[in-house]
């Protein structure tokens, strides 16, 4: 009743499986020319419980249609196979509440090892104890739905996969305990289609392979750590990586951590091995293991899972047979829709790229590396959020907040902090306390939003760049080609010309003028705001692209409110959020927010798209690709705002958009509320109120007020003294204004 239960719910959790766009004609670098397999660990692990039928459903529903099911075996006290990911079976199970009495301690590779195990066990005891997650950083949120132990039969007669994989890590194990798993084998290949056998135990492959010889099961010898010791030869992996003519002789193929592959450093790759090419001159198939989305990659990858999985399939000089993935939609995209693109593929012009603070994913934000990395990376569009200096210089900084971005409050500047609730919450030490050539001369630190989950941005970047002027800006995206506009964003504007006596609106648009945009077509500029007063100054003294940022959360707007947005604006920028509410990271519907403005002939981008796992609801899989597809095909947004623009920018080239209802499912968008489905009613988050509805009275402002000087405090501090001494103890030159690229300058980009 309960696997009933289960094949219903995911029945509605995502489309129905679309026919594959799979079958490209392009020479796969597999050992046989063949299309790489994609192997789900435990079916979707990476959010059901590992070999629950949920995690197995869902890889079916979300997968190439060739998937392979993979299923580490475990036997039973009555020597029944049941598909389970550890030897412990209190590991990923609730086992542990129910038998307390029942814990053991047993070598294993002569290691002892204490928890709850299957030998000590029957089917009919293991029925009553069911499947959790496992893994901490994955949500718990499903345990309740109290998903039952499989036995390798159950998945193959109810899943029915096109490739169904068994693990058999533990042999030895077994043995000791008088269990036989060279027998389960041979009688459960009866009645169940076995597609592979892997194994990292040597003496029990080559035991096994004459009875399997004839058959079309392929047996494949799995890999541990380079340093761990196989338990029948006393080798290490590494030594027996060495003898791979010898393994050709029991084996069709190798299994193999990615690492053996794409060596990784310090979360750096080094250069990739020989073992892909060395595998298949021994005519031995080539499989790697330990794909996963919710754990830090290297910094090569840019925290986007699909570039990982490239790197393997598609680099141009080999390519792997499959991959075992925890997140098995991750290579089905990679492989059926990322890969064998061509140089010359029409691009479509949909989603707009955006950049935020430039690509400040991979480099300090709003320095010059970060917007040519952006340029680099295929933004359409980047952006400089503009901040006035205390002698009038318009630059671009994430943030007003100096502290946020460079060594400000490490040097003799952290005087200067202060607290201005008008424009933020907290001490701050405000741009426009310094000159623009002390602010040259601080130090830049690169942006680490999500540094309390661990996750870190590119290390080797942390001091590369300039901080650049709003003239460097336009100069520089003016000489790029691949540009096909500017934003520029104002806030505080009105503070600064009432309190400081700074015209930000007037300092862009000299700028601009002084640039010639305002003579050209290309790029476009567009100017953005949350403020209507700025967009409305500016309607009335030049003619560019007035966008409008709603930075409150919304559900929708009414028609009165838009219409009055597009007396000042001909665009608006709104909060993922405000599309795709969530509750505790689980989407709970979509808003009327797209189509509303939409049909009032309003472009609608959405921000911000990130590319770490933590940044996304639990319903884009730890995927950045599933998240913008889902925003771009789903929502029927026109553009995104991302500090990662090199990943929206491969999604716009991929060969699965535009086929219509013969979309696979894995370029399919997700169901917003789908998963909150699937958890029981007493895991469920508590209920929130829904958003607000967008009001005239919150987007109508007051005009601009006037430019006032502003009035020395007395005793201020004279912010014109020289810069502080560098770290060898000498003085900085202090660099002329028009002088931008003498200093180094980094700003973090602020956690939404």
């Amino acid at each position: 009743m309960r696997n009933l239960r289960s094949l219903v719910v995911l029945f509605v959790l995502h489309l129905a499986v679309f026919a594959s766009a799979q079958g490209s004609t392009s020479k796969w670098q597999t050992l046989n020319g063949s299309v790489p397999l994609v192997i789900a660990r435990g079916g979707f692990s990476g959010l059901f419980p590992d070999s629950s039928s949920a995690a197995y459903n869902l890889a079916l529903l979300t997968s190439v249609s060739d998937v392979v099911l993979w299923c580490d075996v475990q036997l039973t006290k009555d020597s029944v196979g049941i598909c389970f990911p550890n030897l412990n079976l209190d590991n990923a199970s609730d086992i542990s509440n129910l038998y307390k009495n029942k814990e053991a301690t047993y070598p294993v590779n002569g290691v002892p090892v204490q928890g709850w195990f299957s030998v000590d066990f029957t089917l009919q005891e293991l029925s009553m104890v069911s499947l959790m997650q496992s893994i901490y950083s994955r949500t718990s949120q499903f345990d309740g739905n109290l998903f039952s132990i499989l036995t390798v039969q159950d998945v193959f007669t109810q899943m029915q996969p096109p490739g169904f994989w068994l693990n058999i890590q533990h042999n030895a194990f077994y043995v000791q305990h008088g269990l036989s798993m060279r027998n389960f084998l041979l009688n459960v290949s009866k009645s169940v289609i076995i597609d592979h056998i892997s194994s990292p135990e040597l003496n029990f492959l080559s035991s096994i392979a004459p009875r399997f010889k004839a058959t079309k099961t392929k047996l494949i010898f799995r890999f541990l750590g380079q340093d761990d010791i196989e338990p029948t030869t006393n080798q290490t992996y590494n030594s027996l990586l060495q003898n791979l003519t010898y393994i050709k002789t029991f084996a069709s193929g190798i299994l193999v951590p990615k690492t053996y592959i794409w060596p990784s450093e310090n979360l750096f790759l080094q250069p990739c091995t020989s073992v892909v090419q060395d595998a298949h001159k021994q005519g031995l198939e080539i499989f790697a293991a330990d794909f996963v989305n919710d754990s830090p990659l290297s910094y090569n990858y840019s925290y986007d899972p699909v570039a990982e999985i490239m790197s393997f399939i598609d680099n141009g000089n080999f390519s792997v047979d499959g991959v075992l993935s925890d997140f098995p939609i991750t290579p089905s995209e990679a492989i059926d829709c990322f890969s064998h693109i061509g140089k010359n593929r029409t691009v479509p012009a949909t989603p707009l790229i955006i950049s935020y603070d430039g690509a400040s994913g991979d480099r300090p934000s709003c320095t010059d590396v970060a917007y040519m990395k952006a340029i680099s990376d295929g933004a359409d569009v980047i952006d400089c959020n503009v901040q006035m200096t205390k002698d009038g210089i318009p630059f671009c900084l994430g943030s007003i907040n100096l502290i946020t971005g460079t060594n400000a409050a490490q040097t003799n500047y952290s005087k200067l902090a202060t607290s201005i609730p008008e424009i933020l919450s907290g001490n701050a030490i405000f741009s426009f306390s310094l000159t623009w050539a002390q602010i040259q001369g601080l130090s830049p630190q690169i942006s680490n939003p999500y540094s309390e989950y661990r996750l870190y941005r590119n290390p080797a970047y942390r001091t590369a760049g300039n901080l650049i002027s709003l003239t460097e800006f336009l100069a520089l995206a003016k000489n790029q080609s691949s540009l096909s506009g500017v934003l520029i964003k104002i806030e505080n504007a009105a503070y600064l010309a009432e309190k400081k006596g700074l015209d930000v609106v007037e300092e862009v648009l000299s700028s601009l003028r002084e640039a010639g945009y305002d003579t050209q077509k290309t790029p476009k500029v567009m100017i953005e705001s949350t403020n209507s007063s700025v967009l409305v100054a500016i309607k009335e003294k030049a003619n560019y692209e007035l966008v409008y940022e709603v930075d409150e959360y919304i559900r929708d707007a009414l028609n009165a409110t838009i219409e009055d947005i597009k007396t000042f604006a001909s665009a608006v920028i709104v909060r993922k959020t405000s599309i795709y509410p969530d509750n505790q990271a689980f989407l709970i519907g979509v808003t009327n927010v797209v189509p509303r403005l939409k049909a009032f002939n309003l472009p609608v981008y959405a921000r911000l798209f990130s590319n770490e796992f933590v940044s996304q609801a639990w319903d884009f899989f730890s995927d950045a690709t599933v998240e913008i597809n889902s925003f771009v095909t789903g929502a029927g947004v026109d553009g995104v705002i991302t500090d990662f623009p090199r990943t929206s920018a491969q999604y716009r080239r991929n060969k699965c958009l535009g086929l219509g209802n013969k979309t696979p499912p894995y370029m399919s968008p997700v169901q917003p509320g789908s998963l909150m489905q699937v958890i029981p009613a007493q895991s469920l988050p508590p209920a929130e109120a829904p958003f607000p509805v967008l009001t005239e009275a919150e987007v109508n402002e007051a005009p601009l007020p006037a430019v006032e000087a502003e009035t020395p405090a007395p005793n201020a501090v004279n912010t014109s003294t020289s810069p502080p001494p560098t770290k060898n103890g000498q003085p900085k030159i202090g660099a002329c204004v028009i002088l931008s690229h003498m200093a180094l300058f980094f700003v973090t980009l602020l956690l939404l």
